[in-house]
């Protein structure tokens, strides 16, 4: 068994009819850029009713495709990915925010998840996935956290977290789910370690064409220069 051999992203999600919601941190193989995808799956009526928008500052959140449609925004509607100084964050829910304000009040990552646990919607009890990088001199690091429920009954909550080197080509992959199911089995175990590649067009694909075409909602991707800082990004919506 190679423990460290570099899974084909494409191919783990073909395989998987709802991993739920997943993110996607890493470098690309050519080294000189930070990587981060975030992408969103729904079942219900209300968890397809939604959209990614991008603000000017490039920060993205979800919003209601169809207002009117809108049921229970709580768990649907949040900010997915934020900026604070040198810092990039990006989560599947208002932990976000969470994560935002701790930072400012000089609180690390995993500090700042402390106050948080998973989400409240038994029997799932969908876990909160978090990570955030952390810029400078031309290179980077990031963590990467799970909240998830200790059993089935949601009677506590465990709390994980992941720091890694960023190393060119490589990439780890968190989401919310092991498959589909009901009740929706929680993800177990390390986030998968993924290849990366150097193009933003064909990462993109690579996720958005392997996505189950029933389930997948929404994809944003993000490619940073170590370099320069500039970014480049792909943001698709299924309902647009």
């Amino acid at each position: 068994m190679d423990i460290y051999k570099c899974n084909d992203i494409g191919a783990l999600l073909a395989d998987n009819v709802y991993p739920g919601r997943g993110i996607v941190v890493g470098r690309s193989a050519d080294g000189g850029k930070a990587v981060v995808a975030y992408f969103i799956m729904g079942r219900s009526e209300n968890s397809r009713n939604r959209i990614f928008v991008r603000r000017d500052n490039g920060e993205v959140y979800t919003e209601a495709f169809d207002p009117s449609k809108l049921k229970d925004p709580s768990l649907v509607i949040y900010n997915a990915l934020r900026r604070y100084e040198n810092q990039l964050i990006v989560t599947n829910g208002d932990q976000t925010d969470t994560i935002y304000d701790g930072l400012a009040d000089g609180l690390t990552f995993s500090a700042a998840l402390a106050s948080r646990c998973f989400e409240p919607d038994p029997p799932n009890y969908t876990p909160r996935i978090s990570a955030m990088l952390t810029l400078g001199n031309g290179d980077f690091s990031y963590q990467m956290s799970i909240l998830k429920s200790a059993d089935a009954e949601g009677s506590a909550c465990n709390r994980f977290t992941f720091d890694y080197a960023a190393l060119p080509g490589v990439g780890h992959f968190l989401h919310t789910y092991v498959c589909d199911g009901n009740p929706i089995p929680t993800f177990q175990g390390e986030p998968e370690r993924i290849a990366v590649p150097d193009d933003i067009d064909a990462f993109t694909d690579l996720l958005w064409s392997n996505l189950n075409e029933a389930n997948k909602i929404s994809l944003y991707v993000c490619y940073t220069d170590l370099k320069t800082g500039g970014v480049e990004d792909r943001l698709l919506n299924k309902n647009q």
